[in-house]
């Protein structure tokens, strides 16, 4: 058992009992999927205000909303394909008001550098969802790559709660490319039929961190959450330039001469 694993465990209890009672009044889970979008844009407000930890717990809440609508569905045998259509929209319209958010705040802020790097992030993310979406039009699967939906999620939060969402911040851009191009390279590799390279020990390591197969609560998946949140957590924010933790930085001087 991964850490990772245990904790989804012992968050699945009360969840448990959320799906219960939404089973029992009979709630429609394209209702619940609409509300989740609903609290997120207004996590995106407290966002857009520099209300980072008032965000963080109306974030939380969104998601309980956003794990509990399949569940629903599940549970009451209404999986129907507009359900799964409508879950996906607004997924994106979550996502991108999220960003929006830290977009305005930045703009107040006078940051143009990560108002840059906050839309260069949001790009990448649709474009994550984006890549897989459309590959698997023409392929089978395409499930690669680490940072998916669940997980810029999860950063958001702990950005959120930490007041370090500039680290989180460049996680989440830098890891959405390598999943970008993770997922164009295994579609043009699927569709050649070119077969998996054979490479020496240390390069097979790199390789197997950045084009991720793995799945989740797997102990490589513990590895690189404890990777992401040393760097989040132990980064000095005047490193990395953060506008709120730590005034202008480098960053902001480097992009400001």
């Amino acid at each position: 058992m991964t850490f990772t694993g245990l904790i989804g465990k012992a968050c699945s209890f009360p969840l448990r009992a959320i799906i219960a009672a939404c089973v029992t009044l009979g709630i429609s889970p394209n209702v619940l999927t609409f509300v989740g979008m609903m609290v997120n844009i207004t996590a995106a407000w407290l966002l857009g205000l520099g209300l980072f930890r008032p965000a963080g717990f109306v974030m939380l809440a969104a998601n309980i909303f956003d794990y509990i609508d399949g569940k629903v569905a599940r549970e009451r045998n209404r999986e129907t394909a507009f359900g799964a259509f409508w879950d996906s929209v607004m997924d994106r319209f979550s996502d991108i008001t999220l960003f929006i958010g830290l977009i305005y705040l930045y703009t107040k802020l006078g940051r143009a550098d990560y108002v840059v790097i906050t839309a260069l992030a949001m790009m990448f993310s649709v474009m994550t969802s984006y890549t897989r979406a459309r590959a698997e039009s023409i392929i089978e699967k395409c499930k690669v790559g680490f940072m998916e939906r669940p997980e810029r999620i999860v950063l958001f939060m702990i950005g959120a709660f930490t007041n370090r969402m500039a680290a989180v911040l460049w996680v989440i851009l830098v890891l959405s490319i390598v999943t970008v191009a993770d997922r164009i390279y295994y579609t043009w590799r699927v569709t050649h039929g070119v077969p998996e390279r054979r490479l020496p020990l240390p390069a097979l390591v790199l390789w197997r961190a950045f084009f991720w197969t793995d799945e989740r609560a797997s102990w490589q998946y513990d590895l690189w959450v404890i990777a992401i949140l040393a760097f989040v957590w132990l980064t000095p924010p005047a490193w990395i330039g953060d506008p709120v933790a730590a005034g202008p930085g480098l960053l902001g001087w480097m992009l400001g001469m």
